[in-house]
């Protein structure tokens, strides 16, 4: 069973339907506020699109939200055996310094509906969206700058994002940063999905 799409309708989010949602809270104080605060200015400046999931039952009830914006994956930054990794899977003649990519910028599901595998389900929902062949623009990769936490950072893998850097004191030194790192940077690779889809169709 999948609840968002037995349960829910997709909606870009405005002012409106900010105005006319019940209280949400995903448990995060931060991602809250992005959502229910700061989404419309993001938006209003072309920053991000911020886009929700309310149950069709309940209009006023927002189930779950993300925000996409543009991204590349910059292998030119990278030490020589991430890069060989990210490009192993590219062919050589088409290999680039970045790859089109685009970046998960903030997820919150309804902490009253967990339990439903939203989360999770949510990410499939993302991957297949930009799959479509009606989608704008190329988009190799998908990206996200997890919190840098235990349970955050399982969940992503546990959806097959991997870490662009192999360890934070990598990362934390391509960006002259001090550890510990507030997120950690992660990727998905669309191609394997797409592969998997055209595999399934010719059987």
């Amino acid at each position: 069973m999948s609840y968002l799409a037995d349960n829910c309708t997709l909606t870009q989010v405005t002012p409106e339907i900010l105005a006319q949602c019940h209280d949400f809270s995903c448990g995060d104080t931060e991602l809250d506020e992005f959502f229910l605060v700061d989404s419309s200015l993001y938006q209003d400046q072309l920053l991000t699109k911020c886009y929700c999931f309310y149950l069709d039952n309940s209009p006023e009830t927002i189930a779950c939200f993300f925000s996409l914006s543009n991204e590349s994956i910059r292998v030119d930054l990278l030490p020589n055996s991430r890069k060989k990794k990210v490009n192993s899977h590219i062919p050589r003649e088409k290999q680039m310094k970045r790859y089109p990519a685009v970046l998960l910028g903030r997820i919150g599901v309804n902490e009253s509906l967990r339990g439903n595998g939203i989360g999770s389900e949510l990410m499939d929902f993302i991957k297949f969206w930009f799959l479509e062949s009606d989608t704008k623009s190329a988009c190799r990769y998908l990206a996200v700058d997890a919190y840098n936490t235990p349970d955050v950072l399982s969940f992503y893998q546990k959806n097959g994002f991997k870490p662009l850097f192999s360890t934070e004191e990598q990362e934390a030194a391509s960006m002259h940063e001090q550890l510990p790192l507030k997120t950690r940077f992660m990727y998905y690779d669309l191609i394997e999905l797409s592969t998997t889809e055209d595999t399934s169709h010719k059987n």
